[in-house]
């Protein structure tokens, strides 16, 4: 009999099996997949020796000194900064939208005091922007939403801009100094091994039983453990017996080239509608202290598409909240078991977040 079962090798299952394995817990993880680490795999490319991350880029970036501390012990970490371009009507542009951005769009010379006033009269104050669209305009204009946002962002959800939720844009900063990085955290960086060693660290001594199922076998795996740590779809879990939510997913097609180098850049975006993918990620720049190693290069092409049987993210559109809603109401009624993780809670999560709930959680019933 195990304390815990925990469904899914992903960060919030790695972490949480660590962390309560720990304090002394008996504890068996099952994956689904055929290798640890959920979305965050990564591997050395034999023909080229750089390293790919399976399923799309992932950079590891917190304001948590905490949590920087926790996962600097698990690997080293390189300096790597992310730094976007986007291609959209024959130009290239740096994302997020900053100063640069602005003046080269809009062909000026704006300094940041003289960027704000630009943009205020650009947009339209809107109090409560009721849709992605809605607030995306009232932040940088349509101009610059309908080149740089709206026909990713349709690519991106599958459905019109002003049918997806406000906040999703909120991740994208706007701003009107020079500052070019994408993310805004202190802490940022590569593991210099991929991702794919940490979780090896985290799951050594635990035992882990890899293209297994919940739900093939859901009666067994429910009384072999006190309590299980769910962290697949919720709608899944409950069989999907109040409808299913909404999920979009990714497939990539892979290149090997014998070029050194073919984009300069470790992702550029491609906002035309047109064009059927979102962007090329190039994975040497993730590592650029390991790039004269490296011989020739790889691309992935990023085609977003709707994959049931492998989730990324969750839409959030109205009809999901109301789903959603009854999905939550139906899980405070599951007394043995604990739903973490982006796709058991249908939140979108950043790494560290997902990493800070599952020592929470971990800390809570260990303690």
């Amino acid at each position: 009999m195990f304390d815990y079962l925990v469904v899914g090798a992903g960060f919030f299952g790695a972490v949480f099996a660590h962390e309560v394995t720990r304090a002394g817990k008996k504890v068996l993880v099952i994956e689904k997949r055929d290798h640890i680490g959920g979305n965050c795999y990564s591997w050395d490319d034999e023909k080229t020796g750089i390293n790919i991350h399976k399923y799309g880029p992932h950079i590891f970036h917190t304001r948590d000194k905490n949590i920087w501390n926790y996962m600097t012990a698990l690997a080293d970490f390189n300096g790597y900064r992310h730094r976007v371009l986007t291609t959209a009507r024959g130009q290239i542009y740096s994302l997020p939208i900053h100063l640069g951005t602005i003046n080269q769009f809009f062909n000026l010379q704006l300094t940041p005091d003289e960027a704000v006033a630009f943009l205020k009269s650009k947009t339209t104050a809107t109090l409560h922007p009721l849709n992605l669209e809605e607030k995306a305009i009232s932040l940088v204009g349509p101009e610059l939403y309908e080149t740089l946002i709206k026909g990713y962002t349709t690519k991106q959800w599958g459905c019109a801009p002003r049918e997806l939720p406000a906040e999703i844009i909120s991740r994208l900063p706007v701003r009107t100094s020079n500052n070019d990085l994408y993310y805004d955290d202190d802490y940022q960086g590569m593991p210099v091994g991929g991702f794919t060693p940490i979780f090896e660290k985290l799951l050594s001594g635990i035992p882990v039983e890899l293209n297994t199922d919940f739900f093939d076998r859901k009666p067994y795996w429910q009384s072999i453990a006190g309590t299980i740590v769910y962290t697949g779809p919720i709608d899944r879990y409950f069989d999907y017996r109040f409808g299913k939510l909404g999920w979009r997913s990714c497939r990539f097609e892979m290149e090997s080239m014998s070029l050194d180098d073919y984009q300069g850049v470790s992702v550029m975006n491609y906002a035309d509608v047109d064009v059927p993918y979102t962007r090329i990620i190039e994975p040497k720049h993730f590592y650029p202290e390991r790039t004269e190693a490296s011989r020739g290069t790889v691309i992935m092409r990023e085609y977003p598409c709707n994959d049931p049987d492998d989730p990324y993210y969750p839409v959030g559109l109205k009809g999901d909240r109301e789903i959603l809603s009854a999905y939550q109401k139906a899980r405070k009624r599951e007394s043995n078991v604990i739903f973490g993780g982006r796709l058991a809670e249908y939140q979108y999560y950043d790494m560290d977040q997902v990493v800070a709930k599952a020592l929470e959680l971990a800390r809570r019933l260990s303690g």
